[in-house]
């Protein structure tokens, strides 16, 4: 195990002034703070538009009320690992990160570029107080975001991030008085990340497959086609430098079509897109259709099944996942337990079930087997073992699975932050939501809520056809779009 250096003694540093009105150039100077009424912290840390909600002051601020909370909640005294996707904004924000971090006395080991579940894994197996991850996911290249680990790699509860936020709003928050702590850049320990991808999978190898790889000019860029490769795969890459001018910019697992082009082209035998920090996943089969997160985790799901994995047969996922996969695992003598979306709220009812296999259609996949948080690499791997050990093409796995009921997805733009998270409030969108579900009856499901992560409204409507589904999607947007999003 590295050894944590010594410190040297510092002194506390000042709370923010949330009175002060910001300014747009506030992302390169200034002391002061405009912060929003609503939650910093929404479903996946905190995230939003560089230069507007994201600053280099913020950053600050968030670094040392994260290291006041990590130092004292933590089992070790050890360093706060540190890791950045490749947008052009993250450089900024990890130096801010970085020298709020170290004022609070803590060690910082700088990652550089890596994936978000590369931060999770080494956070858990060193001494360490927590992790930091600087990525906007799936956003585009003008966000950015920061979410925290716990020293067992999985994503800081919501109590430890509200009393962060608590500091960064001046409330009055014990300070610790504390040495100074030291930056280290350490990109050498993501090779232990790496090493663990392909341990997981013990003596199976991928030799002679031929996998198509969308990096989305993000975080796996350099990462992923080496883990296939040393597996015995024939890697074939798209997007596969890192380019903070274009992480997720029509790729990706966002933007299908263009690996499931290559697919065929290239006559593989299957293909994977990663997000911008790949810990999210969705495949393409070899007759180019895709594959999203409830198909892996049937998949999944069975291989377990049969190999005495999987407790209770039972699978987590969200209120998102298609009634098609779970009436289908169900027949198979399996159980489905539905959370909130996000993967915070899966990982806790797993953790509260003793689930051993959850995640979202999104491709956000947990299973506690293999690894300690959702990643995509991970997945990857062993989906692409699974096809291999099974014998039959994905397509062929896919086709004697399930079929999804129709299910459309849209999603409405509301920049006004308030009115997007209170829109359950507005009285003429739940009428319209109530009698949509009066109409459908047991013949579909509707979901509307507020996007953690985007300025959006989400609307998802399933039916048992597509013609039901597509009438109530556009009765439903019409309504968010005269009411809410004016």
């Amino acid at each position: 195990m590295v050894q944590t250096p010594s410190r040297h003694r510092g002194s506390e540093f000042p709370a923010a002034n949330s009175a002060v009105p910001a300014k747009r150039d506030a992302i390169l100077v200034g002391n002061s703070l405009c912060l929003p009424n609503t939650k910093l912290f929404g479903t996946d840390g905190i995230r939003g538009k560089v230069g507007e909600l994201l600053t280099a002051p913020l950053a600050l601020q968030v670094g040392f009320w994260a290291g006041q909370v990590l130092r004292q909640n933590a089992p070790n005294q050890g360093p706060v690992i540190l890791g950045q996707d490749s947008r052009n904004s993250s450089d900024m924000l990890a130096m801010a990160l970085s020298a709020g971090l170290t004022a609070a006395g803590l060690e910082v080991w700088n990652l550089g570029l890596c994936p978000t579940p590369c931060v999770a894994y080494l956070a858990s197996v060193s001494e360490s107080v927590g992790g930091v991850m600087i990525s906007a996911s799936h956003n585009p290249p003008e966000d950015n975001g920061i979410k925290f680990f716990g020293p067992n790699g999985s994503k800081l509860s919501q109590q430890l991030q509200e009393q962060i936020e608590a500091g960064i709003r001046g409330a009055k928050v014990p300070v610790a008085s504390l040495a100074l702590g030291h930056h280290y850049h350490r990109p050498e320990l993501i090779k232990d990340y790496a090493a663990s991808l392909s341990d997981s999978l013990q003596e199976l190898n991928l030799r002679g497959m031929r996998v198509v790889l969308d990096l989305a000019w993000g975080a796996a860029a350099g990462l992923a086609p080496a883990v296939f490769e040393q597996m015995g795969a024939d890697a074939i890459c798209l997007h596969n430098s890192p380019d903070g001018s274009r992480i997720n910019v029509n790729c990706g697992s966002t933007h299908l079509d263009i690996l499931q082009a290559a697919v065929l082209e290239q006559n593989a035998d299957l293909g994977f897109a990663f997000d911008g920090d790949a810990d999210r996943v969705l495949g393409v089969d070899n007759k180019g259709r895709s594959i999203d997160g409830d198909y892996i985790l049937y998949l999944w799901g069975r291989q377990l099944r049969n190999t005495q994995q999987l407790p209770d047969n039972l699978i987590i996922s969200t209120v998102m996942a298609n009634l098609g996969f779970e009436r289908a695992w169900e027949e198979l003598g399996g159980k489905l337990t539905r959370t909130n979306v996000g993967d915070q709220h899966v990982h806790a009812e797993m953790q509260r079930t003793g689930a051993m296999l959850g995640g979202e259609q999104s491709g956000h996949i947990l299973c506690p087997h293999f690894g300690i948080s959702g990643d995509g690499l991970l997945t990857a791997l062993h989906m692409a073992s699974l096809v291999r050990e099974s014998g039959e093409s994905l397509a062929h796995l896919v086709s004697n699975s399930f079929q999804t009921y129709p299910q459309l997805l849209r999603n409405v733009r509301v920049d006004d932050r308030e009115k997007r998270l209170r829109w359950h409030e507005c009285e003429p969108m739940q009428k319209a939501i109530d009698r949509a579900k009066t109409a459908m009856g047991e013949q579909g499901r509707i979901l509307v809520r507020a996007s953690g992560t985007e300025p959006l409204i989400r609307v998802m409507v399933e039916a048992a056809s597509a013609d039901l589904a597509n009438f109530w999607t556009e009765n439903l947007v019409l309504a968010v779009q005269q009411h809410i999003a004016i």
